[in-house]
């Protein structure tokens, strides 16, 4: 251990003289604790969420009957239509507006919203002068936007001439309706849909299955998935007889969705369920409501990924023990056996799950721990430091990520112990032979970027403050560019860190040449080994005598991985790219193939592939920043750029770009672009620039 005993002395004086420097003496221990030398292996709390966000109370649709009569055309058809899609709503605070907006935004296509109480539909809010649809799918909140009418009764916000004219408009252009919450009401238009059982359901709520027509709308689900129905009305309908319309979803032998095809030959869709915008629900049917509607041809796209960060490799950090008192020399630091288990439950999670069948960690290193001079092998005889010998062997088997050489606080570090810091780190691990991106770097604790406790003594329990990206170390940031960086991590837990748009990142206000690409934060704690001090530690933050009270009862091990891979599975099955963060010490292994990090893991894995079919993307930390960059750039073209065209005589999609930089097309390919085969769905990333048109194929869906 000399080795890693003079590298860290030899960093520590020098951050040593630069503070003491700059300070008069009365102020050089605040300043050392500042820049993290009292307290080496020390984190601030970053908390996650415990539990996906509540829903406000689902509404009962009222139910009318009647349906109207098919009028004569009025608007003028042809076979182009823009890449588009219209959202219809009763009003700004219609309960499915929300949930519509979120599924389209997480996709990243343009929309269009008419809030049917105070906006009148016309033919020319549909069709442009030269004949082009303005959009190529409708979603409606519900199917019949009904308001009250002041006598008592309800009263549809369209007027009969509205709904013709949509009609109408959906007709002409071949163009295809979902209702996202459909009653059995025969008004406007009748969806086969007849009384069965109607009720609320609560958490527990109901287990839908579904059909061979269902299992072609939603092919990205594993065809025997269960679809949980909770914190929703729900009309459990039948099917009337003769009527042209298919079940999709089914709670034993009463329908939940249809498609179907209306007396005058158009193409619609419905669920008969509320949705909000954070449940598992909307999670695994509202891509395949808008594929199914948009014919699998639009802007934007949705994959699932699974990226896991596993800080302070080589580090050693504070060690909570289940008697609760707090150890923070020497602290916690993994062992070669636990290396070797990381490797082999790596395997295992490959093997056991064809949705992870390429995964692998990223491992953000702390080199001042490492040892230069212990040989690269897979045993712990034979060297000075077992971790840098199984770590060299195994090297090609992780990813590894710029963490600084010895996990200093960067608030407030100056220009060259930052530079140091950052260059320093990539010089060793390329020296032990690990593959290092040069434009990738996690700050420690992230830190550097605006957040952080204002005092620098607080206890690990206290929350830092979130000052902004423009409180930014500007001495760290220049330092960073300079060696080379371009993507800098963040944190989803800081709203500074949050972009403006779904897997997108932020151009640093201070350096607009590095993108901040955040990370989710897990309740996993740092200073945590084993399920019975994680259990004291969450208990400790989140149980009823905790510092941050949410649960009724302090929870159990079994009970706390449930809810906490719960909220990770809602980040993976809305589409999130972002890398989950956990650290070295989640890795001890503490029984045989067990650690805190594939406990987690593992049971995250196992849900998500018993409800989806399509395997879960996990990119290098240089291509998901890429990946990054590209929505963001996207998400600045759609914001401002004219829609695509698709041509169905010609099968052909023509787009004029106003920026430089990525657009994203599903059920699209040009030969310019890069595509990406995600199930039956062909995705392509197309490299565009401003006032350039590009002329790509179409590849429609049933």
């Amino acid at each position: 251990m000399a080795a890693r005993t003079k590298w860290i002395a030899s960093v520590l004086a020098t951050l040593t003289a630069v503070a003491f420097a700059a300070l008069p003496a009365a102020g050089a221990a605040e300043d050392a604790a500042r820049h993290g030398l009292k307290h080496g292996h020390r984190h601030g709390l970053i908390r996650g969420d415990v539990a996906r966000p509540a829903p406000p109370p689902p509404p009962k649709l009222r139910v009318v009957n009647g349906p109207l009569e098919p009028g004569r055309s009025r608007v003028a058809g042809t076979g182009k239509v823009a890449l588009r899609v219209l959202v219809i709503a009763l009003d700004s605070a219609d309960f499915g507006l929300s949930t519509w907006k979120a599924v389209l935004d997480r996709i990243g296509t343009p929309y269009d919203v008419l809030t049917a109480r105070t906006e009148q539909l016309t033919a020319d809010r549909l069709v442009r002068s030269d004949g082009t649809g303005r959009y190529h799918a409708v979603l409606l909140t519900d199917n019949a936007l009904l308001q009250p009418d002041g006598s008592g009764g309800y009263v549809s916000a369209f007027e009969p001439a509205e709904w013709q004219t949509l009609w109408d408009y959906e007709r002409n252009h071949r163009i295809r309706q979902v209702s996202l919450y459909t009653s059995w009401g025969t008004f406007p238009e009748d969806y086969c849909l007849r009384p069965g059982v109607e009720g609320s359901v609560g958490g527990s709520g109901l287990s839908a299955t579904l059909t061979a027509a269902g299992a072609g709308v939603f092919d990205r689900l594993v065809a025997d998935a269960d679809v949980p129905i909770t914190f929703s009305y729900v009309y459990r309908s039948t099917l009337a007889p003769g009527c042209a319309a298919q079940p999709t979803l089914m709670v034993g032998d009463h329908v939940l969705g249809v498609v179907g095809t209306s007396a005058d030959g158009r193409e619609r869709a419905a669920l008969t369920f509320s949705s909000n915008e954070f449940l598992p629900q909307t999670d695994m049917l509202g891509y395949g409501l808008v594929r199914w509607a948009t014919r699998g041809v639009f802007t934007g796209e949705l994959r699932h990924w699974i990226n896991v960060d596993v800080d302070d490799w080589f580090n050693s950090t504070d060690h909570l023990y289940p008697d609760g008192h707090l150890e923070t020399d020497p602290g916690f630091r993994l062992s070669g056996s636990d290396a070797a288990g990381t490797n082999a439950q790596q395997n295992a999670l490959r093997a056991g799950y064809p949705a992870t069948a390429g995964f692998t960690l990223n491992l953000p290193y702390n080199g001042g721990d490492l040892t230069p001079s212990a040989p690269s092998r897979c045993s712990g005889s034979g060297t000075p430091d077992a971790l840098t010998s199984y770590s060299k062997c195994l090297k090609g088997n992780f990813r590894w990520v710029n963490h600084t050489v010895s996990h200093p606080e960067m608030n407030f570090l100056d220009y060259s112990t930052s530079r140091r810091e950052i260059a320093d780190n990539l010089t060793i691990g390329r020296q032990a032979g690990l593959t290092v991106p040069t434009d990738v770097l996690k700050t420690p604790a992230y830190s550097g970027l605006g957040v952080y406790h204002p005092d620098p003594n607080a206890p690990d329990t206290e929350p830092p403050v979130d000052f902004g990206l423009r409180a930014s170390n500007q001495a760290m940031l220049t330092a960073a560019a300079d060696v080379g960086v371009r993507y800098l991590h963040g944190n989803m837990s800081f709203q500074s860190h949050r972009p403006s748009c779904f897997n997108c990142g932020i151009r640093h206000p201070l350096r607009p040449e590095l993108l901040v690409v955040p990370d989710w934060p897990t309740n996993i704690g740092y200073q945590v080994t084993t399920p019975a001090e994680e259990t004291l530690l969450y208990n400790s933050l989140y149980g009823p005598n905790g510092r941050f009270p949410y649960y009724d009862h302090d929870l159990s091990y079994p009970e706390l991985l449930n809810y906490e891979s719960e909220v990770a599975l809602q980040h993976v099955m809305s589409g999130s790219a972002y890398a989950h963060t956990l650290h070295q010490g989640n890795l001890r292994q503490f029984a045989p193939g067990r650690s805190l990090t594939f406990d987690w893991l593992r049971t995250v894995v196992d849900r998500y592939s018993t409800r989806f079919s399509v395997p879960l993307r996990n990119p290098d930390w240089p291509s998901l920043a890429r990946y990054v960059d590209a929505r963001t750039s996207h998400f600045a073209e759609i914001r401002g750029g004219a829609d695509a065209v698709w041509d169905r005589a010609t099968n052909t999609v023509t787009r004029t770009s106003t920026t430089t930089g990525s657009l994203f097309l599903t059920g699209v390919t040009h030969a310019s672009g890069t595509t990406d085969r995600y199930g039956a769905e062909l995705i392509t990333r197309l490299p565009i620039t401003a006032g350039t048109t590009v002329v790509a194929t179409a590849v429609p869906r049933p």
